[in-house]
């Protein structure tokens, strides 16, 4: 069996997340079928993390076994034919020895939006969280600043976990930026604990409205207090960018 790495785009809004469920219909489930449908045989997939229900993705990547004919780069146009247009599969290779989606990752990069308006506007409403006052994000860039380096990120963690020690983790880059009266909170780091990304989102934007100042942030994070530190955003905000591995184990590029 040929083993290939792909690089997968999805709207989660209509799916209970990444992995199979029970309780609805999820990408994995979908994506699965589209591959059965293409090369005739049942094909399972590894993703390099679970998205949770109505997180979306530019830059998931899975892993996969199939013996075929069809070209690594020719995957995507075949498989595409038989996914929703909330599903896609943007590039494909074959994977380097050894490469395993979920193991062999080294970074990953979030993206939380969030927009201002004082009515919600139904073009961003599925990929952003509305806030109805606007937010001084220059003192969420400086909060931001707190979270970058190595901690204990326990107070990022919502409760649920199975990760009970073992919560320290490295954020390489936390940045805010504001266009268009959206606010994006891009993170970039090793590994993140459950609801991670979105409740650092939740507060930096507490701090945005000014529920918490910057210093309140770093002393946070230093006391490890999960009661003090914002809410946890919804999901719909939330977007996988992209999954960095080794420079042998890159993405595939993507089609023109």
């Amino acid at each position: 069996m040929t083993r290939y790495m792909a690089v997968i785009s999805y709207d989660g809004t209509n799916y209970v997340g990444w992995q199979r469920q029970k309780n609805g219909v999820s990408i994995q489930e979908i994506l699965e079928n589209a591959m059965k449908e293409t090369f005739g045989t049942d094909v399972d997939c590894t993703a390099s993390g679970r998205t949770d229900a109505g997180v979306h993705a530019e830059g998931q990547v899975i892993h996969f076994e199939v013996e075929t004919n069809i070209p690594a780069d020719k995957i995507p146009f075949s498989v595409n034919n038989h996914l929703p247009p909330d599903i896609s599969m943007l590039a494909c290779k074959i994977a380097p020895k050894g490469f395993n989606a979920r193991f062999s990752a080294k970074r990953k990069t979030y993206r939380y939006s969030i927009y201002y308006s004082r009515f919600p506007l139904p073009m961003l409403e599925h990929t952003c969280y509305r806030s109805k006052v606007p937010m001084d994000v220059e003192l969420m860039k400086e909060a931001a600043t707190k979270l970058v380096g190595t901690h204990d990120f326990k107070c990022f963690m919502a409760a649920g976990s199975n990760i009970k020690d073992k919560t320290y983790r490295t954020m390489y880059d936390v940045s805010v930026e504001s266009k268009d009266n959206i606010v994006t909170i891009t993170v970039t780091g090793n590994g993140f604990l459950y609801n991670m990304v979105r409740i650092m989102a939740g507060t930096l934007y507490y701090v945005g409205i000014g529920k918490l100042t910057p210093k309140d942030v770093g002393r946070i994070v230093a006391q490890k207090d999960r009661a003090q530190a914002g809410k946890t955003l919804p999901a719909k905000g939330l977007c996988l960018l992209s999954v960095e591995y080794d420079e042998d184990e890159q993405q595939p590029e993507q089609q023109d």
